[in-house]
């Protein structure tokens, strides 16, 4: 079974758009997509250029025209969105370290779900701290401190440290990134590629 690793951060729209369709990529093409957490924040710094962080972004960077990018693609794929700058205060390293805390609890995706869904579909979510975390590991059925246990253990932010060096290691520049046979995919506008690409493998 073909295997796709899955970069993404909780915070970053496209991710939450792309996660949108990978139970519908792995029923067409009979692969299996590992998702895979990290600080899209952190991998950036480890670059010299850094978009978000000119004096003014400007293009595909510009906040305003992100949002209404983001807003077309949603109604694209017929789910919610609602846009997180200004109005859903998060520190992304603790949601990247939950999202990890959940894969090693063998339920990421669930978790990763109900926190994209915090972030970018209900309207009374204004903030996503730790205690939300905890409340969205409990709807994902892991209990409380069993995942507060998890979230705090070392094994956890060392396994997130990995894993953004290794996708730093394979190239990956931002997120969404899809990696499979050696090939990146990078935004959810790409998934189009992906599919083409999974299609030609037979």
């Amino acid at each position: 079974m073909t295997t796709i690793a899955f970069y993404y951060s909780i915070g970053s729209r496209y991710s939450y758009l792309a996660s949108s369709q990978l139970a519908r990529l792995e029923q067409d093409f009979g692969c299996r997509v590992d998702w895979r957490p990290i600080n899209g924040s952190a991998l950036r710094a480890r670059s010299v250029y850094n978009p978000f962080e000119q004096a003014r972004a400007t293009g595909q960077y510009d906040w305003s025209y992100r949002e209404r990018d983001a807003t077309r693609w949603a109604a694209l794929y017929g789910i919610p969105f609602l846009e997180p700058r200004g109005r859903v205060q998060f520190d992304p390293q603790q949601l990247a370290l939950a999202a990890v805390a959940a894969k090693r609890l063998g339920v990421v995706e669930a978790m990763s779900h109900a926190l994209f869904g915090a972030m970018f579909a209900e309207a009374a979510v204004t903030a996503i701290d730790r205690a939300e975390c905890i409340r969205r590991a409990q709807a994902c059925s892991i209990a409380a401190a069993r995942f507060e246990q998890e979230l705090d253990d070392p094994a956890t932010a060392q396994e997130l440290a990995d894993i953004t060096g290794e996708a730093d290691r394979l190239g990956v520049f931002g997120v969404p990134t899809f990696v499979v046979d050696g090939e990146l995919f990078w935004g959810n506008d790409r998934l189009v590629l992906l599919r083409q690409h999974l299609a030609a493998r037979g």
